[in-house]
């Protein structure tokens, strides 16, 4: 079982074996960009849609379209077009429109760097609003998506029915100096080796501090 004891080990671990493993695709494009406009956009395209179709088609929209004000400039089928075959490719087009419309007549343009601002746009929640800030700002934030939910109640770390309640329960007992890694870390260990069936345990490098709760076979 992870714990707060054994926690540094096993972060210490998985920054190790990291490099191996394959980055979240908003991960890969905050590196190049830390511009939190294109942060919060390549993270709505991601949601429900498959890292190998966000990336390509973020750039092709980013290619028309990098700002609030030249995104308004765009009609719906134009962002449609171009960010097609993400899920729900006509919802996300006329979203990525209306939060753009607001951050240009309410924020100046800018995307805010709190979380609470951040979930009153449509479509944004906490999530999302996490990854902004981590990866936009680099502010402390915790972002829980299904693959930090899950492992981290897979270690035993936490016992949480909820990606919200697992982002609480992490910001009572994670230390803050592994707040912003751990949604990489975690993201990248459930693609590559901690799978929600049959994980790839005889690869794991932190397999010996893991409870495994809830693991009926693996590998």
């Amino acid at each position: 079982m992870v714990t707060n004891r054994t926690i540094h080990t096993v972060m210490t671990a998985l920054r190790e074996a990291a490099p191996g493993w394959s980055a979240p695709v908003v991960t890969q494009m905050a590196s190049l960009s830390r511009d939190p406009y294109q942060v919060l956009i390549a993270c709505l395209l991601s949601l429900r849609t498959k890292d190998e179709t966000t990336g390509p088609a973020a750039r092709r929209l980013f290619a028309l379209a990098s700002t609030p004000h030249a995104m308004l400039t765009l009609t719906k089928t134009q962002i449609e077009k171009a960010i097609y075959p993400v899920g729900f490719y006509k919802t996300k087009a006329q979203t990525l429109l209306d939060i753009s419309r607001t951050l240009v007549e309410q924020y100046e343009g800018r995307v805010p760097d709190e979380i609470d601002e951040l979930v009153k746009f449509k479509g944004v929640g906490r999530k999302t609003a996490n990854l902004v800030v981590t990866q936009g700002f680099q502010k402390p934030g915790i972002c829980v998506d299904t693959h930090v939910h899950r492992i981290s109640n897979r270690w035993g770390y936490v016992e949480t029915k909820t990606p919200e309640e697992t982002e609480m329960a992490l910001r009572a007992k994670l230390p803050q100096p592994y707040w912003i890694e751990i949604n990489d870390l975690l993201v990248a260990m459930g693609q590559t080796i901690c799978h929600p069936t049959s994980p790839k345990c005889s690869l794991c490098p932190i397999e010996k501090h893991c409870a495994k709760i809830g693991v009926m076979r693996s590998r």
